[in-house]
């Protein structure tokens, strides 16, 4: 079997040779000469990230630097990452009530944090908005009722032949939009919080109310009260917020190195609480300040103990994802051009070799990378590997 330095060498000059086949193509085309510059940079980048970076050393140099060694170890099962969180209501279970109309609030017949249930009423109005749509649906009402009458006399008198049927059309048409009108204003009084019977009533008595009572949409707890008795308020302004409060959402701050690590569908665990989640949405964005990602859990409310707004500190359980995993001294992970490296042990000296970094402590850091189970990678004296990484790196 070829060594990994020879398959270095051969993808190297693949590439190459690659880019000295395109250059004159993208030359010919009026391409920028750096179209190729760039091929080279990222078929050089492909071979890095597959094969590493080799490093010759013998063993006269390994001593005066002071280079020792230890071997990886295999990790199998999940490992636990703390992360801070907020507690919060998913979008999907917060109503927030709106006045159906403008006017003055006569009475709020709920507090904050109490729970309702569906068409409970929570709020009474006054509003002479109200007096005017119900003035306006009876005067639709009427005039429904006479362009009605009106079509039938003159249906009557067209099948005696006494009017022509041109007057009949009229008539149909008159009684199809003053139908339209009373169902547009019958509408109007249900957006203002008026029910069927209440809209009947109306209807038989033609008895106009000043007053409405606003019902709770959904079953669930009010989390904002924003109108107070003898306040005047305009049409469609927020009176009360009320939320279902279980399931919960967790929003955790995922450090930007971390969110390799992290999936959806990863367990999340509130040791404090007792309470257990599944990462349902990985954000997509990085916060500039703080260099984090929000991961968004859904978990139980533990019959009131987690409430919305509290901060807790939650355990995110990782697992491997099918992919090889690691544990080595965290004196043996390097840094360089932004990524994480180790150095592999080999006869001629040491492979630098790209990792994934998914936890790390001051003693030991968790890695994924292409690493054969017993390698030896430095631990000690890894300045001067660093050194020998940036000189060769930059060939």
């Amino acid at each position: 079997m070829p060594s990994p330095t020879a398959l270095t060498g051969r993808a190297l000059a693949a590439a190459l040779t690659m880019t000295l086949v395109l250059s004159p193509a993208l030359a010919a085309d009026g391409a920028p000469t750096a179209s190729a510059a760039a091929v080279a940079e990222a078929a050089a980048a492909a071979v890095r990230d597959r094969e590493g970076i080799a490093l010759t050393l013998d063993e006269r140099e390994m001593r005066t630097a002071g280079i020792g060694t230890t071997a990886v170890t295999p990790e199998t099962g999940e490992f636990d990452l703390s992360l801070p969180g907020t507690v919060a209501i998913p979008p999907q279970q917060l109503r927030v009530v709106a006045a159906p109309a403008g006017g003055l609030v006569e009475t709020v017949l709920v507090a904050a944090d109490e729970t309702v249930t569906a068409g409970q009423p929570i709020v009474k109005l006054r509003s002479p908005d109200l007096v005017e749509a119900q003035r306006q649906y009876l005067a639709a009402l009427s005039d429904e009722a006479l362009a009605s009458d009106r079509l039938r006399r003159t249906r009557l008198l067209w099948e005696g032949r006494v009017t022509p049927e041109r007057e009949l059309r009229v008539a149909e048409t008159e009684a199809a939009h003053a139908k339209s009108r009373l169902d547009e204003r019958s509408q109007i009084l249900g957006l203002m919080e008026m029910s069927e019977a209440e809209i009947e009533a109306l209807r038989t008595t033609r008895k106009i109310a000043s007053a409405v009572t606003v019902h709770a949409p959904i079953s669930g707890t009010i989390v904002a009260r924003n109108a107070n008795p003898g306040q005047r308020v305009e049409p469609a302004a927020a009176l009360l917020s009320i939320a279902a409060l279980d399931p919960l959402w967790l929003n955790l701050q995922v450090p930007a190195a971390r969110l390799p690590a992290v999936t959806v569908g990863s367990r999340v665990i509130l040791p404090a609480y007792g309470v257990e989640g599944r990462i349902i949405r990985i954000g997509r964005t990085v916060d500039a300040a703080t260099q984090s990602a929000v991961a968004v859990a859904e978990i139980d409310a533990a019959g009131g103990a987690v409430r919305p707004g509290l901060a807790v500190a939650a355990t995110l359980r990782i697992g491997q994802n099918g992919l090889p995993q690691w544990s080595v001294p965290a004196t043996a992970v390097v840094r360089h051009r932004d990524r994480a490296w180790v150095f592999v042990r080999e006869p001629t000296g040491f492979r630098a070799m790209p990792v994934q970094v998914v936890a790390e402590s001051t003693a030991t850091a968790s890695i994924r990378g292409r690493l054969s189970p017993g390698a030896q990678v430095a631990d000690r004296g890894v300045v001067a590997l660093l050194s020998e990484l940036a000189a060769a790196d930059q060939d």
